[in-house]
């Protein structure tokens, strides 16, 4: 396994070691002990969410705030995303950075996302599946979510038109409106 720094020094970008031949691929996809040794600290997953969405879907920016902030670690395993977190830690060096990476079922890269940045992403193959692992469990109460095309963020999406997204989406803050954490 290979761990890339990306802009934001926590979102770390994973690659994992693929062993091929004629009959096809072997890699493997999460290990507790080299995934704590990458990120620095031992981390506890206690969710898998699985989704599937068609081209031109973007969902997020998503977090949750404390009591159960979550971090994730998110994979694509049909199909190509454009992946986004964002640093709501107001405390951070790089608080309202952004930075995406593109995770596909052919690249099989992961993307750390720990708890304190905004998460979303946009479906650019005519479908993807999509996998994350949660160090804690949803808990609407906490949920918290900002605009997808926020100027202030100015994230540069790779889409030309409107994206489909969810009613909630469409009504999230700006993100100087939005909570964050400390």
């Amino acid at each position: 396994m290979e761990v890339i720094e990306t802009r934001i020094p926590d979102v770390k970008l994973i690659k994992p070691k693929v062993f091929g031949d004629e009959r096809g691929y072997f890699y493997e996809s999460f290990n507790q002990k080299a995934f704590d040794e990458a990120v620095g600290h031992p981390v506890t997953f206690v969710q898998d969410n699985h989704s599937r969405s068609v081209k031109g879907t973007l969902r997020g920016l998503h977090y949750q705030l404390p009591p159960h902030p979550q971090g994730k670690l998110v994979r694509v395993t049909v199909g190509e995303v454009f992946d986004v977190a964002v640093d709501v830690r107001k405390s951070s060096p790089t608080f309202g950075q952004w930075v995406g990476e593109l995770l596909s079922a052919d690249n099989k890269n992961q993307l750390w996302i720990p708890p304190g940045l905004a998460h979303g992403f946009l479906v650019i193959s005519e479908m993807a599946e999509f996998q994350y692992k949660c160090t804690d469990f949803y808990a609407p109460d906490c949920e918290a979510a900002i605009r997808w095309d926020d100027v202030e963020l100015g994230i540069d999406w790779p889409i030309k038109g409107q994206p489909l997204i969810s009613p909630k989406d469409g009504q999230a803050p700006s993100f100087l409106k939005a909570e964050y954490f400390d």
